[in-house]
Parts: C-alpha cells; sequence; structure tokens
C-alpha cells in the first residue's frame, strides 16, 4: 500500500508514537505531506501536534502511576532523576521543551511525576511542539 494513502492519519499516529519511549519521525512525515500539497499546511501542524500532544501526555501518566507505585526517588535512573529536578525548578514551563529528542520524555514522565497542573502541562507541551511543526513545516514549505 503506498504511503500517500495513509495521509493526515499515518502522520497522527507517526506524531503519537514519536511522542512515546517509541521511537519515530513524525517530522519527516510532515515535511513529505508539506511537499505533497494534498493538503493544507494548517490542518498537518495541527494534526501532527494534537498526535505529538496526546503521546507526551501518555508518558505524563506514565510518570503519576509511576510516582504512585514507586515514590522513592532513588528508584530512578541518572536521566530521569535531572529530568525531574529541571522540572521541579521550572514546573510547567519546563514542558514547553518536550519536543527535545531524548530529554522530552523525561521532562514529561517528571511532569506527572510531580503532578503538575493538567491543564498547564497540556498548553506547555501543546505550544512547544507546535513551534517545532510550525518550524518543520515552513521549512518545507
Amino acid at each position: 500500500m503506498a504511503f500517500e494513502s495513509f495521509g493526515v492519519l499515518g502522520l497522527f499516529v507517526s506524531a503519537f508514537i514519536s511522542s512515546t519511549i517509541a521511537p519515530g519521525g513524525s517530522e519527516a512525515v510532515l515535511a513529505y505531506l508539506v511537499n505533497g500539497h494534498q493538503y493544507a499546511v494548517v490542518q498537518l501542524v495541527l494534526v501532527a501536534t494534537l498526535g505529538n500532544t496526546l503521546g507526551a501526555l501518555t508518558t505524563w501518566w506514565l510518570g503519576v502511576w509511576a510516582a504512585k507505585k514507586y515514590p522513592a526517588e532513588t528508584r530512578l535512573s541518572a536521566k530521569q532523576r535531572q529530568s525531574l529536578q529541571t522540572v521541579r525548578r521550572w514546573g510547567s514551563w519546563a514542558l514547553l521543551f518536550s519536543w527535545l529528542p531524548l530529554v522530552g520524555d523525561g521532562l514529561c514522565f517528571a511532569g506527572g511525576w510531580l503532578k503538575l497542573s493538567l491543564l498547564s502541562s497540556v498548553l506547555a507541551i501543546f505550544f512547544g511542539k507546535a513551534l517545532r511543526y510550525i518550524a518543520v513545516a515552513y521549512a518545507f514549505i
């Protein structure tokens, strides 16, 4: 089956998976679809942002669950402890950088672990990821 047949749904799935602990390449999918000129760029950016935000919130909820099951911070890896300290220091603002490779998942996990406000977390994650996808789309228009 041709990649084009997946279109916007494929972009959503790619963006969702890319924002969890699984590797993905949603930026490449977005660039490909922007170059195809079959869909409105705004639609593509919104779909990618929504999928990526929902994937990040999955990681956020894993942090909430982990904090209930394993409250001792000593069980965390060094990377997770560093993310926890960053989010503790900056609060939801740190989640604006949830789009960063490798670091972003840890920030979302830490946000859930620290039980940051769901609303402020969603907004910070959404806006950070939207800005990234806008930049990618703009580069391929």
